[in-house]
């Protein structure tokens, strides 16, 4: 296969990824607009996604060294699964009841710049340093969201429109946080695990958290209906499963590659336009209109400017590529 079929094969695979991490956004939305409790929306992905994940395990490198790494380290796997997925997914979940789909999913794209300017926080080398021409970028994102959020409320936000920035804000660095605390842990005790069993360790840590917000959720609602329990379950294989897959297949094929790895992560802009089709088409959500679209755009853009300014800067650099890698996958 020539490379650039190769590389055209690889942004393939990472549009086809953002389709199911799409699915988060909207399903959740569903979920919220039916009736459904979010933090049972929050709890039932992660109780749904550890079984699924668990059959497809010995294809993907295994459970014994996620086991026994967990086991050697208990408290940074607890610490940074609750930060990167618990604390992560509790915030998007909650938010899917303040926003239409495509709104969240434009503001959760801050995840973008969040690892970015987590990382002096975590590393104490080269990587703590934030690169200003992805930090201008960076501000072009927020611009973005900013516009988008209030093109929604119409010039200005109410008390839904601010839950819902927040929270997803909040969401979009603790992913990237927790995915990156969790690499750093692994490289200081010399433990190699591979995107997918990382992706398991984390969803298998944060199991005792996962019930009590379960519990919590039965004690404030009662038991799911039956129409969240399939949401649940089709947000647990759409983008717990299917889509991180996806994506670091894509990632994976072109990693030596800065400018195909550039584009294969530009695809999750998708992501925005996914949300609203689907969203419009499917929950009678309005089209982004105005100052909104624009931001829309703006975000979208800012995501293409930030991958190529990241690419470029990891050329030649095989752990800052890996780096970017990263930030997906939960």
């Amino acid at each position: 296969m020539s490379e650039r079929r190769h590389a055209l094969w690889a942004v393939s695979i990472a549009l086809a990824s953002a389709l199911f991490f799409t699915c988060t956004y909207v399903l959740n939305r569903a979920a919220a607009t039916a009736g459904g409790h979010w933090a049972w929306t929050a709890a039932l992905r992660y109780l749904f996604t550890l079984p699924m994940l668990l059959l497809a395990m010995p294809l993907l490198g295994g459970v014994k060294p996620v086991w026994k790494a967990i086991r050697a380290h208990p408290w940074p796997w607890l610490l940074w699964s609750g930060i990167g997925f618990v604390l992560f997914y509790v915030c998007l979940s909650y938010a899917a009841a303040s926003g239409p789909s495509w709104l969240i999913a434009g503001t959760f794209q801050l995840t973008v710049i969040a690892g970015m300017l987590c990382a002096p926080f975590l590393y104490r080398d080269a990587r703590a340093r934030v690169p200003l021409p992805a930090l201008l970028v960076g501000l072009l994102i927020v611009a973005g969201v900013l516009i988008m959020q209030f093109g929604h409320g119409g010039g200005r936000l109410d008390r839904a429109g601010w839950i819902a920035l927040i929270c997803v804000a909040v969401s979009a660095f603790a992913y990237p946080l927790g995915n990156r605390g969790l690499l750093l842990h692994l490289e200081r005790s010399g433990t190699e695990l591979n995107a997918t069993q990382r992706v398991f360790g984390m969803t298998l840590a944060s199991q005792p958290l996962w019930w009590a917000v379960a519990a919590y959720a039965g004690a404030q609602a009662g038991a799911p209906p039956v129409g969240q329990l399939w949401l649940a379950a089709g947000v647990a294989l759409g983008a717990g499963v299917i889509a991180t897959v996806l994506f670091f297949q894509a990632t994976g094929m072109v990693r030596n590659e800065p400018t195909a790895l550039a584009a294969a992560e530009a695809m999750q802009a998708a992501e925005i336009l996914f949300a609203t089709v689907i969203g419009a088409l499917w929950l009678g959500e309005a089209w982004p209109q105005g100052r909104t679209l624009a931001g829309a755009c703006l975000v979208g853009i800012g995501i293409v400017m930030f991958s190529v300014v990241a690419a470029r800067a990891a050329a030649g650099n095989e752990r800052r590529v890996k780096q970017l890698r990263s930030d997906r996958g939960g």
